[in-house]
């Protein structure tokens, strides 16, 4: 169990910092302004989903 939290934590922080990376180009070539939280915190949420998405149905599809 905690190798599933911190498998979540570590795919978390890495999902923040790239989805700054490609808010600030994405924002910079499309004259958008540039909302640094609201990219990280939408980046984090998706990669949370995904990674337990992923870890459910590759769980169910052992048994």
């Amino acid at each position: 169990m905690s190798k599933l939290i911190i498998s979540n934590i570590v795919a978390i922080f890495w999902a923040f910092i790239f989805g700054e990376v490609i808010g600030y180009i994405a924002s910079a070539l499309e004259l958008m302004p540039y909302s640094s939280l609201e990219i990280g915190i939408t980046a984090a949420i998706t990669v949370f989903i995904a990674v337990n998405g992923i870890y459910l149905i590759s769980k169910v599809s052992e048994s």
